[in-house]
């Protein structure tokens, strides 16, 4: 009596599938010879051969979403803040050399690009600001969500904000990044960037403006930095030196779902954590580290941390929250998943080494700084020992943070070009490149996509690839 529908599968009948049929045959005749009935034998063996496809589909899905989030590099740092996709990239480049396009920018900045479906989104600022001796009329600045086609650089809108009033002046501080350093965020609904006291955007990818609100008007020495991340249907943004508070907002209206208060000097983009069945919103801030509810906004616990100011992001790797920060530059590594103060309970190890304002990536073993005192810096990820520490080609300070291809180390100058350096524990120096003008400053930190490294200095937008061999 059947114990059920029948189930038919019809991408069985392959010449694979025939051919493990054949074997499955032989290797009947064999179970048989053990005492067990043909039939069982070659339900046995079926069974086998659905255990195989399954497997090889699980397997090729997998490589299928590495290859995805490999062409996308949809926030700050890349896919989950890690700073690191693997990726085919050049070591070597120049004006001529490895160099697919460039593209002047009509405005200045310091956010990174972000990428996404084959086009690339960033944000400027025009008409004020650009010298400190004459830096020109307030009231003609603009902000600018722009958008160009990965494979040419080419424009394809601009998508042109109106600043608030309670915009800062420019002065020697706020002229080191300007009105454009946060960076966007993008994905299928849209890019959404947020620009300070002027607010926080969302841009439909056709380069329509879908809502602005406004998150605190507050500004503090070199202006605003925290850049949106996405989480489910919400955009979330720390607006710490705004307001003092942690917002998520729902993408399609930009109506406040939750916020935090009391989020202390932090100019750090927030990061998620994956725990299995849930998810955490990690914050590093003055004092302590933060873990939320993403969905909720519900405080989680917290961890005593840097006594000072904190810039970089908290990056996540093998499950533990790479922490770092402040004048002192400390690192805190701690496990996530706790429940009140886990000061003792979850820290791994501390280091007074790190940096005050670049983020790290954490890549075969190892944490790595394009520290912004112009070091190279490495620490052992079980440890925290140091490993190794060297002088960057250049005296001016690093904003960029360092990314990686998963081989590679990749350290961004404002003044003298990217370096280049195994990532590994041993320092090996590969190449020092250089584009543009003497005068052009690099402070946005590349995105990686598309076997493509993206640079932004203050005036030009460049795509580094490798060229391909004419046979």
């Amino acid at each position: 009596m059947p114990l059920g529908p029948t189930l038919v599968i019809p991408f069985l009948v392959s010449p694979i599938y025939m051919h493990s049929i054949r074997n499955q045959q032989r290797d009947t005749r064999r179970v048989i010879l053990s005492g067990l009935s043909r039939a069982t034998a070659q339900a046995i063996l079926l069974a086998g051969v659905l255990a195989a496809f399954v497997c090889t589909a699980k397997s090729a899905c997998a490589e299928e979403s590495s290859a995805e989030i490999a062409r996308q590099w949809n926030r700050f740092r890349g896919p989950s803040g890690s700073g690191v996709v693997q990726a085919d990239l050049p070591t070597e480049w120049d004006d001529e050399k490895n160099l697919a396009w460039k593209t002047e920018l009509p405005g200045r900045g310091s956010s990174s690009p972000v990428i996404w479906n084959g086009r690339v989104y960033l944000t400027a600022y025009t008409g004020y600001g650009f010298d400190l001796e004459s830096p020109g009329d307030r009231e003609a600045l603009q902000l600018h969500v722009l958008c160009y086609g990965l494979d040419t650089g080419q424009p394809i809108w601009d998508c042109v904000i109106k600043p608030s009033a309670e915009e800062q002046e420019y002065g020697k501080r706020l002229g080191e990044h300007g009105y454009a350093s946060p960076t966007p965020c993008v994905d299928d609904s849209g890019v959404y960037a947020f620009f300070g006291p002027s607010g926080l955007v969302a841009v439909s990818l056709d380069g329509e403006m879908r809502w602005q609100r406004t998150l605190g008007t507050k500004t503090a020495g070199f202006g605003a930095a925290a850049s949106p991340i996405l989480y489910d249907e919400l955009v979330i943004q720390n607006a710490s030196i705004e307001s003092g508070t942690l917002y998520a907002l729902e993408k399609s209206s930009g109506e406040v779902r939750w916020q935090a208060d009391q989020i202390e000097r932090a100019w750090t983009t927030p990061t998620i954590v994956s725990l299995g069945e849930r998810d955490e919103l990690v914050v590093n801030q003055k004092d302590a580290i933060l873990g939320f509810d993403p969905s909720s906004g519900e405080r989680l616990w917290r961890c005593d941390a840097i006594e000072d100011y904190v810039v970089p992001c908290v990056v996540v790797n093998d499950g533990m929250l790479y922490c770092s920060g402040g004048r002192s530059s400390k690192t805190f590594v701690i496990r996530p998943g706790g429940r009140g103060d886990v000061s003792e309970s979850h820290l791994v190890w501390e280091q007074s080494r790190g940096a005050n304002v670049t983020t790290p990536v954490v890549v075969n073993g190892h944490v790595f700084w394009s520290h912004d005192k112009s070091i190279a810096l490495c620490l052992d990820v079980a440890t925290g020992q140091e490993v190794f520490r060297e002088r960057l080609p250049t005296r001016s300070r690093v904003y960029a943070s360092i990314v990686s291809d998963g081989k590679h180390l990749f350290l961004t100058t404002r003044d003298s070009g990217v370096l280049v350096i195994d990532a590994a524990g041993e320092y090996r120096e590969l190449a020092i490149n250089r584009l543009g003008d003497e005068g052009e400053q690099f402070n946005a930190t590349p995105a990686i996509a598309a076997d493509r490294l993206l640079l932004r200095s203050d005036r030009t937008l460049y795509c580094v690839k490798k060229e391909t061999p004419i046979l």
